[in-house]
């Protein structure tokens, strides 16, 4: 991929003729700024960071899923079972955030059909080039690094496969929109020096596989527009620096997803535009 011009990159910090200082992030970074500036400044900016909410089921379901499959491709080729894929998720079962230890018991059932289920249309021989692996590039802007769950090999190409487990059905379009898996990919690609287009979201509870191909211009499109998110979020971390915490700086972007907010306790705006959901709220019944 071509860097962009120094007409993109954000004003030179430090002694003159050094080199450009590149802005160090994740996509989960970017996206924030994107999503509300406020909670941007509480999750990356503010020490003491603010006290957040308390936890969520569903990111206990999540996380509970996402570490028993890569637990399992992590087992020698002949132990990779449906059954030992369950008794993985049994064992690393998380139960913050539940309504109670029943909720918690129940949940632990579906997910560990969620995962057989699942695992039982892999084949255990097709070894992933990476599982949970990290990945990082480098353009004239921005020094951006990611967590693939996992990164196949499927001819000369590579292919990123993130793992959903949310109550949403997911579609092509939701792959084709996503910033950080156009991220992972080129980043994959340049680390692993082979192509990588193809970006899959498998959704664990129905079993649909959202599949979207890149072209070199779409991936293209995506850094670019990494790179101009990057712009500002060096700018307001500059701003922050100085003294300049301010809602101008960092407004607050009000919606009904400020029902899910860790921060919502901290933000007035939020509380009035969505009421704070139950910990438990976004796992369906």
């Amino acid at each position: 991929m071509r860097e962009r011009s120094d007409r993109h990159q954000p004003e030179q910090l430090g002694f003159e003729g050094m080199p450009q200082r590149l802005y160090p992030c994740t996509p989960s970074r970017l996206n924030t700024w994107l999503d509300c500036p406020r909670r941007y400044r509480m999750t990356y900016l503010d020490r003491p960071q603010p006290q957040k909410g308390p936890p969520w089921a569903h990111n206990s379901v999540g996380a509970s899923v996402h570490n028993a499959l890569a637990a399992w491709w992590r087992l020698p080729v002949h132990q990779r079972s449906v059954e030992s894929a369950g008794s993985l998720l049994l064992k690393g079962w998380l139960t913050e955030g539940f309504r109670d230890a029943g909720q918690s018991q129940a949940w632990r059932v579906r997910a560990r059909e969620m995962v057989e289920r699942y695992v039982g249309g892999l084949d255990p021989r097709d070894e992933p080039l990476g599982v949970e692996r990290t990945v990082a590039t480098k353009t004239g802007v921005i020094a951006v690094s990611g967590r693939i769950d996992r990164l196949d090999g499927r001819g000369p190409e590579l292919v990123v496969v993130d793992y959903k487990t949310g109550r949403r059905v997911l579609t092509a379009d939701d792959a084709r929109g996503s910033l950080a898996l156009a991220l992972y990919a080129i980043a994959a690609s340049r680390v692993l020096r082979r192509p990588c287009h193809t970006v899959e979201l498998h959704h664990l509870p129905t079993g649909d596989v959202a599949v979207w191909e890149h072209s070199d211009e779409s991936l293209l499109r995506h850094l670019h527009r990494a790179e101009q998110i990057a712009l500002e979020c060096a700018a307001a971390d500059e701003a922050y620096r100085g003294g300049h915490g301010t809602d101008e700086v960092f407004p607050p972007r009000p919606g009904p997803l400020c029902a899910w907010c860790d921060y919502a306790r901290h933000c007035p705006e939020g509380r009035q535009a969505a009421p704070k959901k139950e910990p438990w709220a976004a796992l369906p019944e």
